[in-house]
C-alpha cells in the first residue's frame, strides 16, 4: 500500500474524519487488522483562517507548501489537502513536491458524472462558493454549479466556522441547511455537493431530496483506491 500524506488541521474536526474513513475503507478492502498507511501534518487552523480572512493566500500557500514538503520527506507517496477551501492553493502545493496531489474537486466531479448528473448545488465556505478555484474546476469537467443566494451563503459559511469547525452540531443549523438545499433543488440542482469537509458532520443523504456528494468520503475513497492500485509498490 502506498503511503497517503494528509495535509490537515483545517479543521482538525474534519481531519479526524479523514483518518477514520481512510482506515475503515482500508479495512473493508483488505480485511482483518489492516489499516491505512499514512502520515499527517496538522497545521494551526487559527493561522490559516486569519490568512484567509486577510486575503493573504500567497502566505497560506507557502505554509501549506512547506507542510507538503515535510510529508514527502516523511515518506508520503501521494498527498491529500484535507479541506475544500485550501484547494485555492492546490497548484502551489503540488508544485512544491514531486509526489502526486489527489485533487478533491476532481474526485467529486468524477462521482457526480458517474451518477449521470450535470447540474449540482454547492455548499461550502464563502470562498468555495463564490470564487472560481473550485466552481471553475467542476465546470471545466462539464458540470453546471449552482450556489445559494447571499443570505444562504452567509448562513452556510457562518455555521461552518462558528459551529462545525469547533465540533458544535445544532439541529437548528441542520434545518437551515435543509431549507437552503430545498431552494437549490427548486432552482434545478440534481445533486448537492457538500463542498466543505465539515458539512458531513451535519448533513447526510437523509437531509436532501436529491443525491448528496460528501467530498470527504469521496476523497478518502479515491485515495484508498489509488494507494491500493495494482501498480503500487
Amino acid at each position: 500500500m502506498r503511503t497517503i500524506g494528509l495535509l490537515g488541521g483545517m479543521s482538525w474536526e474534519s481531519t479526524a474524519e479523514y483518518y477514520r474513513l481512510l482506515n475503515e475503507l482500508t479495512r473493508e478492502r483488505l480485511g482483518g487488522l489492516h489499516s491505512a498507511r499514512c502520515v499527517l501534518y496538522s497545521v494551526d487552523f487559527a493561522e490559516i483562517e486569519r490568512l484567509q480572512t486577510e486575503g493573504r493566500w500567497d502566505v497560506a500557500a507557502d505554509v501549506l507548501a512547506e507542510a507538503a514538503k515535510a510529508l514527502e520527506a516523511a515518506g508520503a507517496d501521494m498527498l491529500l489537502i484535507c479541506t475544500n477551501t485550501m484547494h485555492k492553493v492546490a497548484d502551489e502545493v503540488a508544485a512544491a513536491v514531486s509526489v502526486p496531489l489527489l485533487h478533491l474537486a476532481d474526485t467529486t466531479a468524477a462521482a457526480v458524472l458517474g451518477r449521470g448528473l450535470r447540474r449540482v448545488g454547492l455548499l461550502g465556505t464563502a470562498f468555495t462558493m463564490e470564487q472560481d478555484f473550485y466552481r471553475g474546476r467542476l465546470a471545466a469537467q462539464g458540470l453546471e454549479v449552482l450556489v445559494p443566494d447571499a443570505v444562504g451563503r452567509s448562513t452556510v459559511h457562518r455555521v461552518i466556522y462558528e459551529e462545525l469547525c469547533v465540533g458544535v452540531v445544532r439541529e437548528e443549523s441542520r434545518q437551515a441547511y435543509q431549507a437552503i438545499i430545498k431552494d437549490l433543488v427548486a432552482a434545478g440542482a440534481e445533486g448537492i455537493v457538500l463542498g466543505c469537509t465539515e458539512i458531513e458532520l451535519l448533513i447526510s443523504a437523509d437531509d436532501s431530496p436529491v443525491p448528496v456528494f460528501p467530498t470527504t468520503r469521496l476523497h478518502a475513497e479515491a485515495a484508498v483506491s489509488q494507494a491500493l492500485a495494482d501498480d503500487a509498490p
